[in-house]
């Protein structure tokens, strides 16, 4: 007995030991306490920090505290849109690019598109392609790594402009009065949580389907009933989009010129018109990987039936030589970024300088841009619409003029970003083809590096 007892507790010992290898132990905590040295000036500096906002504190002195948004060269846009409590930039950001195109072209007066009419699709579009990327892998175990992933991301209202692409060129555009905002189209949480479990509750049902031997002509048949559920919860929440509606057309100075009924895919191909499915390149600046390569996400798509994000990948200059050249010609572009990243709101600037989070706190943060994509310290969170650019004596870009979608403020609700944070912290530019050059558009001749949907650069998709 002895000889047991004995044997438990070394092995209860050796567990023990096991476990805590590694941990902090009470010499480790003796070291932390006394590497902090807790003098005058460090009790004064916890005062301060421990009752005061920590950008407040960590402000750098070499912040511009007067900001002059005036850039050498800009797009003509008017108006503000604010996408509030939702995940819709993409779709802000798109439909801005849009609308200043059709202001600009057809003398238009303050036009807005009606984000909540291609949301309302955007949603029942990624249910089906939810459900059907359920039905394909019926015969896969749950614990496989896309029905996984697909169980994860049922529904979201984020994207990438690849499915505005898609939606816009299937469903048209309507103007906002068309279908105006809704507090769902607003507040997008609740919708969201709600249909997650719904498709959720769906996916695991067309599995047990499956599994009992249904077959694929009975799974497609429940799952367009399930997709009348989710039309029910979205036309409940968000409107019912038209078919069609009146529009009344004024020009600049606000005379009635025009009065028709259009339907959406009308309305879009007399005012919009463009092919945003081929006539658009989407440009990325990711130095994780290598540069002059196309690479695709599978399954990150917005429609079924629609196209995977795919993209060039190129050294961040090469990005800035075509928006200029777009800008130049009045031309805005879809622009992602990682907006949180050294961003004053209050003066709406986005600069290196604007705090010192190091001097304050006494510690080393930085790292290069790569290391931050490869450890999640930055990434794509947010779609901006890039309008304007300035150009010094020299021919260099100072800083970048750019339209947000989060109402007025600072700049009548544009950020001004400098030159130093473009290199850092912007991800993605979609560019009309006629802004690359030759040689950049031959890239697309290869066949795309697919990567998984679960890659570590778009798990914080804007």
């Amino acid at each position: 007995m002895k000889t047991i007892l004995t044997s438990l507790l070394l092995l209860g010992a050796g567990s023990l030991y096991a476990q805590t290898t590694g941990g902090i132990s009470a010499e480790n905590l003796g070291q932390l306490r006394r590497s902090y040295n807790n003098e005058a000036s460090t009790r004064a500096l916890h005062n301060a920090i421990a009752s005061t906002d920590i950008n407040t504190l960590a402000r750098s002195a070499h912040a511009r505290l007067g900001v002059d948004a005036e850039v050498s060269h800009r797009v003509p846009s008017k108006g503000i849109t604010n996408q509030k409590s939702s995940g819709r930039c993409w779709l802000f950001t798109g439909l801005n690019v849009l609308r200043a195109q059709a202001m600009k072209n057809h003398d238009l007066p303050l036009l807005e598109l009606s984000q909540n009419y291609n949301f309302f699709y955007d949603q029942l579009e990624k249910a089906n392609l939810f459900l059907q990327g359920i039905i394909d892998r019926v015969d896969l175990p749950l614990d496989d790594r896309m029905v996984d992933w697909l169980f994860m991301n049922p529904v979201s209202d984020g994207g990438q402009f690849t499915g505005l692409a898609d939606n816009v060129s299937k469903y048209g555009v309507v103007p906002r009065e068309a279908m105006p905002e809704t507090y769902s189209s607003e507040n997008t949480s609740r919708l969201r949580q709600l249909l997650s479990t719904k498709l959720r509750r769906d996916g695991m049902e067309l599995r047990r389907m499956a599994a009992g031997g249904a077959k694929a002509k009975a799974l497609e048949a429940r799952k367009q009933q399930m997709l009348a559920d989710v039309y029910r919860m979205l036309a409940l929440t968000l409107g019912e989009p038209p078919a069609e509606f009146v529009w009344k057309r004024k020009d600049s100075k606000g005379n009635t010129v025009d009065s028709r009924k259009y339907t959406p895919q009308e309305f879009y191909a007399e005012y919009f018109g463009n092919d945003l499915k081929g006539n658009y390149v989407m440009l990325m600046n990711d130095p994780s990987r290598p540069y002059y390569k196309v690479y695709e996400i599978d399954y990150d798509r917005h429609t079924y039936d629609g196209d995977n994000w795919r993209y060039i990948n190129l050294p961040v200059e090469e990005i800035k030589a075509a928006a200029i050249a777009s800008i130049k010609d009045s031309t805005a572009m879809y622009f992602s970024c990682d907006v949180g990243k050294q961003m004053d709101r209050t003066n709406g600037t986005l600069d290196l300088d604007n705090y010192d989070y190091e001097a304050l706190m006494g510690v080393s943060l930085d790292m290069d841009k790569r290391d931050r994509i490869l450890s999640h310290a930055s990434a794509s969170t947010h779609a901006m619409t890039l309008v304007g650019v300035d150009i010094d004596a020299n021919g260099k870009p100072t800083s970048w003029l750019i339209e947000n979608s989060w109402g007025p403020g600072a700049n009548d609700g544009h950020l001004l970003a400098t030159d130093n944070w473009m290199d850092e912290y912007m991800f993605r530019l979609v560019v009309e083809r006629k802004y690359l050059p030759e040689a950049t558009l031959k890239l697309l001749d290869q066949k795309p590096q697919m990567l998984p949907a679960w890659d570590f650069m778009f798990t914080n998709e804007e």
